[in-house]
């Protein structure tokens, strides 16, 4: 997001490596992929959003491989999908009851499989990825389901890619103070800043052309968008860390794994939802 960047012979790549028109290319194109499943069917952005899910939880259990965590990657695939369809069709309540059976049905799993001490790490390590996907992505869903449900879902698209753009350029052309050396050495203050203008314009420019409704509530949006997906990029950071990974994996080309762009969405989803929810009136 806020890496420095240089030119080598015919493209532009940054420090961490990565090509930067490929990355934008990809960006773009998923961009319209979404944006085209949204007004096409909803029931097309579920299966998007299906593959995302399942592929980062694909991503993340080839990550805890490394250090001898394996995920029970089947009973997470099945409850991924009642997950993020109940809460599509059936709203909130289905939703936390679905997460509470794939966590059961993930522990059983497990624990049929036997040893002892390795059954309770890798079923703490699959009811971890059970929250952190495909549970934080049903709030989506539920913003899905409402009847101007896609204009609310884009959205939140929007301010997700708003933060991330605003933070990228912002540090590529201004990063000088690292923001968490610790945690992502690449990431400034600088960067930082770029993310809270960007999202807060596009906040509030959007929240009043699409929803008729006061532009500081967009703002205060923006603001709660930079800060839960700044907190889900640096936590997604430290787990690389520690795994001693660059990037969760390689399916998209620029950007890493689809990991790597769900890590700030996830985060964010339930702020927006519950914002959204408050504030703006639902509409046709």
């Amino acid at each position: 997001m806020t890496e420095l960047a240089h030119p080598t012979s015919s493209r532009q790549v940054t420090r961490s490596g990565r090509d930067l028109p490929v990355a934008t290319a990809v960006g773009v194109a998923l961009l319209v992929v979404v944006g085209a499943s949204l007004f096409i069917r909803k029931e097309v952005f579920v299966a998007v959003a299906l593959v995302a899910v399942g592929a980062s939880l694909w991503e993340l259990a080839q990550a805890f491989a490394r250090r001898d965590v394996h995920l029970p990657l089947l009973p997470l695939l099945v409850g991924s999908v009642g997950i993020l369809v109940s809460a599509y069709v059936a709203g909130s309540e289905a939703l936390l009851v679905s997460f509470m059976l794939t966590a059961g049905g993930v522990v059983v799993w497990r624990v049929l499989d036997g040893d002892g001490p390795a059954a309770l790490r890798d079923s703490t390590a699959g009811i971890f990825a059970a929250a952190y996907l495909p549970f934080l992505a049903g709030f989506v869903m539920l913003m899905l389901s409402m009847p101007d449900g896609a204009r609310r879902v884009l959205f939140f698209v929007l301010l997700a890619v708003a933060s991330d753009v605003g933070g990228y350029g912002a540090g590529v052309l201004l990063g000088r103070h690292p923001l968490a050396p610790a945690v992502s050495p690449k990431k400034t203050w600088e960067g930082l800043v770029g993310s809270v203008v960007l999202s807060c314009v596009v906040g509030a420019m959007g929240i009043s052309w699409v929803f008729g409704v006061n532009p500081w509530i967009g703002v205060g949006l923006g603001l709660a968008t930079v800060t839960t997906a700044t907190i889900g990029d640096l936590s997604e950071s430290l787990i690389k860390r520690d795994l001693e990974l660059k990037d969760m994996g390689s399916l998209l080309p620029g950007h890493g794994g689809v990991l790597d762009r769900l890590d700030s969405m996830v985060l964010t989803a339930p702020v927006v939802y519950l914002v959204l929810l408050a504030s703006v009136p639902v509409g046709d």
